[in-house]
């Protein structure tokens, strides 16, 4: 199943900040509960890594007041048997 980093920002006020974690945790999502925030080094924004089928779905786990600025990476893992095919899929 595909894997994807969130990145879901907020204002940097402490107003902001509360009403992001609220909303996170009253989800009751495990992904939600334990998201991870930058909010104490200035970095106002919360991650968490979802294991779903698409950019779609995971847009759908996000709490409908952040989804719009909301990233979601795709990730993957390389190992070393990998490097003749990111050669030629990486030409930049």
């Amino acid at each position: 199943m595909p894997r994807f980093l969130i990145e879901v920002p907020h204002e940097g006020t402490k107003e902001a900040c509360n009403r992001a974690v609220k909303v996170f945790l009253d989800t009751g999502s495990h992904f939600m509960t334990h998201a991870d925030w930058g909010c104490d080094d200035g970095e106002h924004k919360a991650w968490f890594i979802l294991e779903i089928e698409d950019k779609d779905a995971a847009r759908q786990v996000i709490p409908p007041a952040y989804r719009a600025d909301a990233k979601i990476t795709k990730l993957r893992n390389f190992k070393i048997e990998d490097i003749p095919e990111i050669q030629k899929e990486h030409t930049g």
